[in-house]
């Protein structure tokens, strides 16, 4: 009588792996590993005039390529950060010449109203996403609009600063 109990103990748990292995096997997947690379231009400026009624624009590039190895698609999504500079903050980033400072932003659109960041503080921080099949590549290209306000009165020289772009996905 106990070895009865027993077997089919022992085949319920069969059972059971039978049916664990059925059911994770119809939920594999084909692995896809995405790697994705960002390149940005810098955003020049030019000689400021400090005597302008309209400040200083100018435009650079980034761009975002994600290529897809392994077998069958999957979806990349990713959001693009830039750091704050070497003014430490989002609401105003600074040029630096020695002890001079020029303040300036980056936005998202010419119309300078959102600015680049990370997301938090009142900055936005520019994401998209898309599906693709291993051995293809996403691209996603924009724009970051400088912009540094009129009548800042600071001495002659070059002025710079260093803001870092990080793609997370």
């Amino acid at each position: 009588m106990i070895a009865h109990p027993m077997r089919i103990q022992g085949s319920w748990r069969a059972a059971m792996l039978m049916l664990g292995m059925m059911v994770c096997g119809s939920f594999v997947r084909a692995a896809v590993v995405f790697t994705c690379s960002v390149t940005a231009s810098g955003v020049s400026f030019g000689t400021y005039n400090p005597l302008s009624p309209t400040g200083a624009a100018a435009v650079g590039s980034w761009t975002v390529i994600c290529t897809a190895v392994g077998s069958g698609s999957a979806t990349v999504a990713g959001t693009l950060y830039l750091s704050t500079g070497s003014s430490g903050q989002y609401a105003t980033r600074t040029l630096v010449s020695g002890t001079n400072k020029l303040d300036y932003n980056i936005y998202l659109t010419p119309a300078y109203a959102q600015i680049v960041g990370n997301g938090t503080a009142g900055t936005y921080a520019p994401s998209a996403s898309g599906t693709v099949t291993a051995g293809q590549v996403y691209q996603v290209s924009g724009n970051f609009y400088g912009f540094m306000p009129a009548g800042q009165d600071s001495a002659a020289g070059g002025y710079s600063d260093t803001l870092v772009v990080t793609v997370t996905y």
